[in-house]
């Protein structure tokens, strides 16, 4: 992973001075987890680049990592070439003394805002460019945001999370490499080590003169402590003044604000019921929850004997860890453990052990994927996976005018890069249908409406060549 700071500032190289490496050296440091490089592709009094270069121990990374939970991590796994968590470290270490803004021999200029740009490249971002615009330019910075796809050999894949992104601003050296060491993380949705009260302290610390007034405040603060409610409630309640708001109930407001519109039907409940209804029903043995996300319908898959065998599969391992903890995996009797098994994995590869599953469930997870992705987790599920039966449910679009909580031409969920109405999701289901030989019927999820319908729907495929409605 690749971070450059470049500099206009007259003249540039006292760049050199403030980050306290000089341009004709080329300097390694040992990390914990690899090495970090410094050098500068450009020093003139005009320009001068700087770039940290992170070299990541693969091996190591696996082997310190406990990585052995999810198999999948030991061969695919994006930590060693992506901007995340361990360049936020490498910058915090390599750079101290520039983020501290103490410098004996540029004191003054330590102090005073320059024209920076900075490069980061292979930046994960949760939620897209309006993350990361939502994020950055609130803070001054103009943006240039590159998107990769996939894989350039396969087009139709649509494209990835990761981004080129270039940031210029004029500001102390001291901020942007604060700016950056949070929002990387916060970007990323992910850390690599144990996260506890002492990194509450870090992101006041580092935040300090900025955070507490920045737009996406909470956004920020659940994403760095890594969505533990405890620690989000404690840096939102000292981050804020003292103007006798509730700051914690504010906070736990905005960590329901996703569910919220949903909660009063109590619809998930509904949802994860329905699609069990049809599991059982299908005669399945062995069934796949694709995007099992924390563990809930996996909970009530192990109470029904008849699944002999059960996999959960979700692209976040910060799910899967949630997973573990609600089911009680480490505590779990021998002969039920045996009926489960957790893997991280995405629904856009192809992944040997989705083989030989009789049933899948898919359940709220397509409207979180880029449609140009959709082909790909329709080749994966449908074309190489195919279980009989596969179980796809989407929020109704048309449904949204009931609830008044959710203002007009609005998702349920941040997260949702499309909801379909109950005629999109039926003609992409035949297609699919149709194309891999399945048939597939539609039900209602929730209270049904005359006008708009049910606030869920579920395509339930089945193999076979008859496409029915």
């Amino acid at each position: 992973m690749l971070l450059t700071i470049s500099t206009t500032h007259q003249p540039a190289t006292d760049l050199g001075y403030l980050l306290v490496k000089h341009p004709d050296k080329v300097q390694t440091f040992n990390l914990a987890f690899g090495k970090a490089h410094v050098f500068y592709p450009e020093a003139t009094d005009d320009l001068c680049t700087a770039a940290l270069l992170l070299e990541i121990n693969p091996v190591g990374l696996v082997r310190n990592g406990g990585a052995e939970r999810f198999a999948l991590d030991q061969y695919v796994n994006d930590r060693p070439y992506v901007a995340s968590s361990f360049l936020s470290v490498a910058i915090a270490q390599v750079f101290a003394t520039a983020m501290a803004g103490t410098n004996k021999d540029r004191a003054e200029l330590a102090q005073t805002a320059i024209p920076l740009q900075m490069m980061i490249t292979a930046l994960p971002c949760r939620g897209g460019e309006s993350v990361l615009r939502k994020l950055f330019e609130p803070l001054g910075y103009s943006l240039l945001i590159d998107r990769q796809p996939l894989d350039t050999r396969f087009p139709e894949w649509g494209e990835s999370m990761y981004y080129t992104v270039h940031l210029s601003i004029t500001a102390r050296l001291m901020d942007a490499l604060s700016h950056i060491y949070v929002l990387i993380p916060v970007l990323d949705d992910e850390k690599h080590y144990y996260v506890g009260s002492d990194e509450v302290n870090k992101l006041l610390r580092h935040g300090e003169g900025w955070l507490a007034a920045h737009p996406e405040r909470d956004l920020i603060a659940a994403r760095y402590l890594k969505h533990q409610h405890r620690l989000k409630r404690e840096a939102i309640a000292q981050l804020a003044d003292n103007d006798g708001v509730d700051e914690e109930a504010e906070a736990e407001k905005h960590d329901a604000e996703e569910q919220i519109v949903e909660h009063t039907l109590s619809l998930h409940e509904q949802r994860l019921g329905a699609v069990l209804a049809v599991l059982k029903a299908s005669g399945a043995s062995r069934v796949l929850d694709l995007g099992c996300g924390e563990g809930r319908l996996l909970s009530l898959l192990l109470k029904e004997k008849s699944f002999t065998q059960i996999l959960g599969m979700d692209v976040s391992v910060r799910a899967l860890e949630t997973a573990v903890d609600r089911l009680h995996l480490d505590t779990m009797p021998p002969r039920l453990k045996e009926r489960l098994k957790l893997i991280h994995g995405s629904l856009l590869y192809r992944d040997e052990r989705l083989n030989g599953y009789d049933a899948a469930a898919v359940v709220e997870v397509i409207e979180h994927l880029d449609q140009p992705r959709l082909t790909a987790f329709e080749h994966i599920v449908f074309g190489f996976a195919r279980p009989r039966t596969v179980i796809v449910t989407t929020p109704n679009a048309e449904y949204n005018v009931m609830w008044e909580s959710l203002p007009a031409g609005k998702f349920r969920h941040r997260d949702h890069r499309f909801e379909w109405s109950r005629e999109e999701f039926a003609k992409w289901a035949n297609r699919v249908a149709a194309e891999h030989g399945y048939r597939v019927k539609f039900l209602p999820i929730g209270p049904e409406n005359t006008v708009v319908g049910a606030p869920s729907q579920m395509g339930v495929f089945e193999m076979g060549s008859e496409v029915t409605s």
